[in-house]
């Protein structure tokens, strides 16, 4: 019987709030700058256009105020040509360090990011399970807040840039192409 308010005392600590590890999933928009990724033989251009994101994301806080993450997402594009705009898919995957302004077990915490990941760009009819794409690397860093909502749930909103080479190596392409990703989650904290 002396088991039970043992067992009670410590699921009640601050020690049960702690993050060590998460796992969850985001959605939110993603918006392109420097999307002119260059030119068809007709000397025509192409671009890319604003679009949505799905992920998900794994974060292993091993210290009070640093962590790791990895992600990966599915970006919705379109490939616009001249006359008309084709839907095309963006595969993104990679590690982030993570610096919190406040400590592990706080019910609300300031982050900022940096890393480094991989683009795969898919045109369109082109299928990335068969070796499709085109895949750049590329660094990016950004911030965001997570708000714990239960002890083990928790909500989050990222704002974070990526900066990645331009796909498919067309004539004319020249400077990074810039991704803003604004995105809201939910993660269970184990």
């Amino acid at each position: 019987m002396r088991k039970l308010p043992l067992l009670a005392l410590l699921f009640c600590s601050p020690a049960a709030f702690s993050q060590v590890a998460e796992i969850g999933v985001h959605g939110g928009v993603s918006r392109l700058s420097g999307k002119e990724i260059g030119q068809l033989n007709t000397g025509e251009q192409l671009s890319l256009d604003d679009g949505w994101r799905l992920g998900f994301r794994l974060t292993l806080n091993n210290s009070r105020f640093f962590g790791h993450e990895f992600f990966y997402a599915y970006n919705r594009s379109q490939l616009v040509y001249p006359d008309f705009k084709q839907g095309m898919a963006i595969h993104q995957g990679g590690y982030n360090f993570l610096v919190y302004a406040l400590p592990e077990g706080s019910p609300v915490r300031p982050f900022v990011t940096g890393g480094g990941h991989f683009s795969n760009f898919v045109p369109p009819g082109s299928s990335a399970a068969q070796g499709g794409g085109d895949t750049n690397f590329g660094f990016n860093y950004g911030g965001g807040i997570k708000v714990r909502v239960s002890p083990i749930f928790l909500i989050r909103f990222d704002v974070r840039q990526y900066q990645t080479g331009k796909p498919f190596d067309l004539p004319g392409a020249d400077g990074r192409l810039r991704q803003l990703e604004v995105s809201a989650g939910f993660s269970l904290a184990l």
